[in-house]
């Protein structure tokens, strides 16, 4: 049975990320981007990290900060792991050389094969081993990441269909999911992992042990789903 992975985004406190962990959780998300509304200092970070079990992993969530930033981030709390989720470029993650890099690339209709093709021969050219996967957001949202607003999963469907992630890391799948809709996606797209934040909420920078339970139970009956399907260009198997 294929297992996708699960991250749990936007954790504000320790009882959080415990709940996530307790739950089944894979990684959480630690925002370090000031205008949003789940943004973290490094000591709250500090105090989530102490209470992580082993073998969930933390990511460090930047929006176009600079690679001192980000090093320096990492360095100070031991992170491994970094989100990427404005408009960096190629250049910056070659820069992360040390770091895992999940890059965000927004579902935007118009020039989302340009897109992709884009982050292909950049891998190429700047040598990015440290990219591991890329992270499909949701299109003109209001604030990077947590927005709740459904991604465009018909035109990532059809990108997968026409081999336009051929060459590429795995694929996550974020965007207004919810534990009613991320089975639907899973089974559609069966993405290596999926991001979730503002939809296991019940309320800003609260998350809800109920819906983190419900979210992780829908993924895993959608995963139980594929039997021994072949594995797909940006999932698992």
């Amino acid at each position: 049975m294929r297992r996708t992975r699960i991250k749990i985004c936007g954790v504000c406190r320790a009882e959080h990320a415990l709940c996530a962990a307790a739950h089944g959780a894979d990684a959480i998300g630690l925002v370090f981007h000031k205008p949003s509304p789940r943004s973290v200092s490094a000591e709250s970070a500090r105090d989530i990290l102490r209470v992580l079990p082993p073998f969930v992993t933390p990511v460090a969530l930047f929006v176009d900060a600079s690679a001192e930033k980000i090093l320096d981030t990492a360095q100070i709390l031991g992170l491994r792991t970094v989100q990427l989720h404005g408009e960096e470029p190629p250049e910056l993650i070659a820069a992360l050389k040390g770091l895992t890099v999940l890059k965000a690339v927004r579902v935007e209709k118009s020039d989302f094969a340009n897109r992709l093709a884009g982050w292909r021969r950049a891998i190429e050219v700047h040598k990015l081993s440290n990219l591991a996967a890329l992270l499909l957001e949701t299109a003109n949202t209001p604030v990077a990441g947590g927005a709740g607003i459904p991604n465009d999963w018909q035109t990532v469907k059809k990108a997968q269909s026409a081999g336009l992630f051929d060459g590429l890391p795995p694929l996550i799948a974020a965007g207004g999911l919810t534990p009613g809709t991320v089975a639907e996606v899973v089974r559609a797209l069966r993405p290596y992992a999926v991001d979730v934040s503002s939809g296991v909420e019940e309320g800003r920078r609260q998350k809800s042990k109920v819906k983190i339970e419900a979210f992780v139970a829908a993924v895993r009956e959608a995963d139980g789903g594929e039997g021994t399907e072949a594995r797909r260009h940006g999932g698992t198997e």
